[in-house]
């Protein structure tokens, strides 16, 4: 049981509340998405999302994991950092050269700790960073868009065009590539340019069309804007800002090394430019641009790191063994022959166009979240029909029932194939006639019949302008 002390944070997808609980004497924040209906799907998925990779991560570098709740009673709770966020420095910019060269090199720490632990966080920016009190340590929050290579990647599957925010975003990200560690590289140099000079090197973009500029037109070198900053410096920047991720650094300890060491930094012709370029670099960049998807894409993930996914189409409205046996014998059939699969069962969900409400029973339960539940059980059925679950005596903390998780699920491998005990996936159909929606559960090998998953109300069609579902903020 959390108690709620103080509320200290209310913005656009959420609210943040300073919490405690007898057990435990670290500070703690809790995190409480907006997940009503009509609610951006974005808020949606990144809260599965955040819940899903938080679990896997440890050491100083991020909040430390507590507890997160379903989605009757959504929230996630996690360590309280005590320090200062970087956003609270952008009225002090530009800073001086050695500070934020400091800087940069304890975010490339942070960033090499979690790419380590196979995490890609694809929104780096300053509201995200905290710095530690005593040790000064920087520490990443948000991984709400964030990329876990060895789970399912839902803003990806859920969300339509490019994911990130318009000032930071890589160049391979506008291309849907979101497993590339040196996309993280690519929004630390824009951080550098930015808190060396003031000014972001691409503005502000507002517009998806804004930010694929980046692709074609390199930013006007930071010596132009400051000229006293020094050549080895505007190297290090220059080289983070490449378009291809190939010609950038290709780990974050090499940064982090070079902002410690600007004496051994080998300059290029990085270092001494002075113009963004004219019509010959625009009209290179145009051809770039236009073989962007073979030029640009980083190395692919290998097949066994991959995820692939079992669908299953459930009919809950009726009774039948013999269909019932050939579903579970097909997936056990799919599932032997594919390694790291998942398993889905959807069912659609028929609305009327105009009636009562009836979302909530007398118990103030949801209709769609009740209806993935019998998903949630079919799919746990599929489960160990395929022969992938084991021993629950380990997974006390994985059910429904419990809505603080005492441990997280870990993955776990049976045979030839590979589990991954993930968050329930939260997919949203539109039709034409507005009164269909799917429903689906990722049931995963133990996750069972006692975990359900969210079902999706129909939500209004979206508007010529998708962008408000693929952008976050710039700070």
């Amino acid at each position: 049981m959390f108690r709620l002390e103080q509320k200290f944070h209310h913005g656009g997808m959420g609210t943040l509340w300073k919490v405690s609980r007898a057990d435990i004497a670290t500070p703690l924040v809790m995190k409480l998405p907006f997940l009503l209906p009509g609610e951006d799907p974005l808020t949606i998925v990144s809260y599965e999302t955040e819940q899903m990779i938080m679990p896997r991560l440890s050491g100083s570098h991020v909040p430390g994991f507590i507890a997160a709740g379903d989605f009757d009673g959504p929230y996630v709770v996690m360590e309280l950092i005590a320090g200062r966020s970087l956003l609270d420095r952008l009225p002090e910019l530009p800073l001086p050269v050695g500070e934020v060269a400091d800087l940069g090199a304890r975010i490339a720490d942070t960033l090499e700790d979690i790419h380590r632990q196979r995490v890609i966080h694809l929104d780096l920016k300053p509201s995200n960073i905290m710095i530690r009190e005593g040790n000064g340590e920087a520490v990443l929050l948000d991984f709400g868009l964030a990329r876990h290579l060895d789970l399912p990647d839902l803003p990806g599957e859920e969300l339509e065009g490019p994911i990130g925010t318009g000032a930071y975003i890589a160049p391979e990200q506008l291309l849907d590539i979101r497993n590339d560690r040196r996309s993280d590289l690519f929004a630390l140099g824009v951080l550098l340019y930015f808190f060396a000079t003031g000014t972001r090197p691409f503005g502000e973009p507002r517009t998806v069309g804004q930010w694929r500029k980046r692709l074609t037109r390199a930013p006007l070198p930071p010596r132009r804007l400051r000229p006293d900053l020094p050549p080895w410096f505007q190297e290090i920047i220059l080289h983070c800002l490449e378009v291809d991720p190939r010609q950038r650094y290709q780990a974050a300890s090499h940064l982090a090394f070079d902002l410690r060491h600007p004496e051994l930094v080998r300059l290029t012709a990085r270092a001494e430019r002075t113009a963004a370029g004219g019509m010959f670099a625009a009209l290179s960049g145009w051809l770039r641009q236009a073989h962007a998807r073979v030029t640009i894409a980083p190395v692919p993930i290998a097949v066994g790191e991959a995820a692939p996914i079992i669908v299953a189409a459930v009919d809950l409205g009726e009774e039948d063994a013999a269909l019932t046996q050939a579903l579970l014998a097909t997936i056990e059939r799919l599932a032997t022959g594919e390694p790291g699969a998942r398993i889905a069962c959807v069912n659609v969900l028929k609305l009327p166009r105009v009636a009562l409400d009836e979302s909530e029973d007398e118990e103030g339960r949801n209709a769609p979240p009740r209806r993935a539940q019998a998903l949630g059980g079919t799919a746990g059925a599929a489960a160990q029909s395929a022969d992938l679950s084991r021993d629950r005596s380990d997974r006390s903390g994985c059910g429904a029932d419990r809505i603080r998780p005492p441990q997280p699920c870990q993955a776990s491998d049976h045979g030839g194939a590979r589990v991954v005990e993930s968050a329930p996936l939260y997919r949203q159909r539109v039709g034409q006639d507005r009164r269909r929606s799917a429903v689906l559960c990722h049931g995963g090998a133990g996750i069972g019949p006692r975990l359900p998953c969210a079902g999706a109300t129909s939500p209004p069609l979206p508007s010529a302008d998708p962008s408000p579902l693929r952008r976050s903020r710039t700070r």
